[in-house]
């Protein structure tokens, strides 16, 4: 073979080769820089609301009652201070202090509300009172007295909410992120339940997002083995999916916010008299059960999101954050019990249970077993200890490594 031919043959070699090698992976792009505040906007007319809950949230603690105007959320007539020890409710002393300085408030605005109407003289207190409802119009009158509306102050329970979410904060983020959605959602327990897990309502809705059953069974897994509204991941994933649905109906974050709480029904129906004029449905919509929650739920949102971005200013004595979730987490292949799942890991049933809150007490014993494609939290490194013991791969092995963002 000539010089020139054995050439020839090198360079078709390598031209064969270099055409089945795999090609190189270009680089990530960069992250798209996103203006959180065109997100989600606040319109002027909704600054008095946000001030409002700015106070409820990082001013006033639990010894201090606002009585305010339900509507006119910067008209506060007087800030109540509890005496005594102050706890989570009210003893019979601060309640009979509340009551007494609402009913006696409440009948001195009523009585101002009847002279006014007929144009009756004024005591110098109720003139005091007549000017300041003046600067919202003579229409602030009618019906004061019924728009009277107490509120206990959250300080305390609010810097509880941003210690703990250190805890969640990067893995609620990677979720909506992982969904396509803006990070900034990770606020919204500020304002469901102050991230405490085991948050229960009145009406049932449970967890650190705060849903309830009817709608979770969509979104999330609750049944007989697990609820999963007792996992803050799992149930972040839920309500990615909630939000995500809600913004591609109603088109923008103010209205897909609020449906969190009046829903999406309801909020497009305000859509379809108001349109996507915000303040104005919060101003004049009527609809069923759109109330003083429904009104106030978005700047709710962006008090809450104010405060929990630059904390500073209103606790200047520090924020202690918890650190943030680091646990293992895998799928099982199929279905596995409980004391089976922690002695195949080598760890304790009680130490599985306890991070894995999502779990019935029928699927803790092992009474139900937990059904294949579950997601499990595991000890930290308990995946790495298991491969080092040469049991993660192959047949045997029940579950494959999920990460935290991961859609179902």
């Amino acid at each position: 073979m000539s010089f020139r031919l054995r050439e020839f043959s090198t360079i078709l070699i390598l031209f064969m080769l270099a055409s089945c090698a795999t090609p190189p992976i270009p680089p990530p792009k960069p992250p798209v820089a996103v203006d959180f505040d065109v997100v989600f906007p606040s319109p002027p007319e909704l600054q008095p609301q946000v001030a409002f809950w700015r106070n409820v949230y990082a001013v006033w603690g639990r010894h201090q009652v606002a009585l305010h105007d339900n509507r006119h959320m910067d008209l506060i007539y007087e800030v109540v201070t509890l005496p005594g020890e102050v706890q989570e409710g009210y003893t019979a002393e601060q309640q009979a202090l509340v009551k007494g300085r609402y009913e006696s408030l409440k009948a001195a605005l009523r009585q101002l509300e009847f002279k006014t109407a007929a144009n009756a003289p004024l005591t110098p207190q109720e003139q005091a009172l007549a000017t300041r409802l003046q600067q919202y119009g003579s229409g602030a009158f009618a019906g004061v007295s019924d728009r009277l509306r107490s509120q206990r102050g959250l300080r305390e329970r609010f810097k509880r909410g941003l210690e703990i979410s250190g805890r969640y904060d990067a893995a609620f983020r990677s979720v909506f992120r992982e969904a396509g959605l803006p990070e900034d959602l990770a606020y919204l327990p500020h304002v469901e339940s102050s991230f405490q897990t085991h948050a229960t309502s009145s009406v049932g809705a449970v967890g650190v997002w705060q849903f309830m059953p009817g709608t979770a069974r969509g979104l999330m897994t609750v049944n007989a083995v697990m609820d999963e509204r007792r996992d803050p991941v799992a149930s972040a994933q839920g309500a990615t999916r909630y939000l995500g649905s809600a913004y591609r109906r109603l088109g923008n974050w103010p209205l897909a916010l609020t449906s969190y709480n009046h829903g999406v029904g309801g909020m497009a129906r305000a859509q379809q008299q108001f349109g996507d004029d915000f303040a104005a449905i919060v101003r004049s919509y009527s609809g069923t059960g759109f109330g003083f929650a429904s009104r106030n739920f978005y700047a709710e949102f962006l008090a809450a999101r104010q405060i929990a971005r630059n904390p500073q200013p209103f606790f200047p004595e520090g924020i202690s954050y918890e650190s943030p979730l680091n646990l293992d987490r895998v799928r099982l292949r199929h279905a596995v019990a409980a004391p089976a799942l922690a002695n195949y890991y080598g760890v304790s049933l009680w130490e599985l249970n306890s991070i894995n809150s999502a779990w019935n007490p029928p699927a803790q014993t092992g009474r139900l077993a937990l059904p294949g494609g579950t997601r499990v939290w595991l000890p930290t490194g308990a995946i790495a200890r298991m491969a080092q013991r040469g049991m993660a791969g192959g047949s045997i092995a029940l579950a494959d490594p999920v990460s935290t963002a991961q859609p179902r």
